[in-house]
């Protein structure tokens, strides 16, 4: 069984990635241009002097990989940390190491240490895009109503908009990000 450690060397880079994007590309540009790590110091200190890697389970067609994935690149531009990144549906095994409430959610970020070791992990999303998303699944008709498909179409549209164009939705990736990983970072050798 291969280990993240060589799944991360195995690895493209995140910008190798996004520049290759064929799903959400422009989307996911648009945040990355838009998106400015917030000045804080603790957080972006510790991982430049910790330098940690991290391991990105992801996929194009994702709208949370669309939202999260420039945030995570711009911390890791600003941190100077090495980014690299895996495709979901082509390393099963990996993601199901990882799963969330029994699904393969993605996108799911691994916090690795100098030695390859995970410490710490992030994803799908924050908090409060949770909520969005759990609110809009629950005015969907069943799933067996005819007019499921088109709720549910009209639901992702709505999502995507709220990801793109509110920059507080990037902040509140970049801020669970930080509170998740931060205390790994200030435990860490």
């Amino acid at each position: 069984m291969k280990t993240e450690q060589q799944y991360f060397e195995e690895a493209v880079s995140l910008q190798t990635y996004m520049d290759k994007m064929e799903t959400h590309k422009e989307n996911s540009f648009l945040i990355y241009n838009e998106f400015e790590v917030p000045q804080d110091d603790e957080f972006i200190v510790l991982l430049k002097e910790k330098q940690p890697r991290v391991l990105v389970i992801t996929e194009d067609w994702c709208g949370d990989a669309m939202l999260n994935n420039p945030i995570l690149r711009k911390i890791a531009e600003a941190a100077n940390i090495e980014v690299r990144t895996v495709l979901r549906d082509e390393n099963p095994e990996l993601i199901d190491r990882y799963l969330t409430n029994g699904g393969r959610s993605i996108p799911m970020y691994l916090l690795l240490d100098p030695a390859g070791e995970v410490v710490g992990k992030w994803g799908p999303r924050a908090p409060i895009l949770q909520k969005y998303v759990m609110d809009g699944r629950a005015e969907l008709p069943a799933k067996e109503a005819p007019d499921f498909e088109e709720k549910q179409k009209v639901f992702y549209s709505k999502l995507m908009s709220k990801y793109t164009s509110k920059p507080e939705n990037w902040l509140a990736v970049y801020g669970d990000i930080r509170s998740t990983w931060l205390p790994v970072l200030q435990s860490s050798k």
